[in-house]
């Protein structure tokens, strides 16, 4: 699922590999994609990618938990998410312009890039990893801090996904293509209208009718959105 301002896009893939990601986003990939750290995004440019940073905080919370060696670690990646999402909220109060939060978050960049780099000597072997997995993917930590538009979570795609989530647990899923596309078609539909501010059944009442009379069905994308 992607979402992109005032549109949200599902599709069911067999799989959640490179050629699913491709499937839903298109060969030719454009813009930046805010995503967890999962390997199928690794095709996408590191300069156009920005990792959730909700999703990091969790992992470094867990090696807190973890303790011994590892805590260091996971103390110093905390003591970061504290530091930028303090800087994030000031930026986006106005108290912070552009050039002001890139000045301000180069001393947590350095700090956590630090503490990562020492990190790949940890005894243990999948705090190593960790370390060395999150400096490979670097760069795209701070992507939200030069584009416009970019924030640091991926939280509203999180969001948006809930609903197809919780409809998948209690259905137990689809048993035909035919029931895969009503799905995916049906998930867009309402979560795009939600996005914009829309009534879901005023605007599937006049698609139902648009279709009985052979008519366009009613835009999707409020112009304007």
């Amino acid at each position: 699922m992607a979402v992109a301002g005032p549109v949200a896009l599902f599709k069911i893939c067999t799989g959640r590999g490179r050629a699913a990601l491709r499937a839903l986003l298109g060969q030719s990939i454009r813009g930046t994609v805010g995503s967890d750290r999962w390997t199928a995004y690794s095709i996408i440019d590191l300069f156009c990618r920005q990792v959730c940073w909700a999703h990091l905080k969790r992992d470094f919370q867990k090696w807190v938990d973890w303790g011994g060696e590892t805590a260091g670690i996971g103390n110093a990646g905390l003591a970061a998410v504290g530091r930028l999402f303090g800087l994030w909220r000031d930026f986006r109060a106005g108290v912070l312009g552009r050039p002001g939060l890139q000045a301000a978050l180069e001393p947590v960049s350095r700090d956590l890039h630090a503490a990562l780099e020492a990190g790949l000597s940890c005894a243990h072997k999948k705090a190593a990893r960790f370390c060395r997995n999150l400096l490979a993917v670097y760069p795209a930590l701070w992507t939200f801090a030069r584009v416009e538009g970019v924030e640091p979570t991926n939280n509203v795609a999180e969001r948006t996904l809930r609903l197809a989530v919780i409809w998948r647990k209690i259905s137990f899923g689809n048993h035909s293509a035919g029931g895969c596309r009503f799905a995916e078609r049906i998930l867009t539909t309402v979560q795009t209208l939600r996005l914009q501010g829309r009534h879901v059944l005023n605007y599937l009442r006049d698609a139902v009718a648009a279709h009985r009379a052979g008519q366009p069905a009613p835009a999707l994308v409020a112009m304007g959105a």
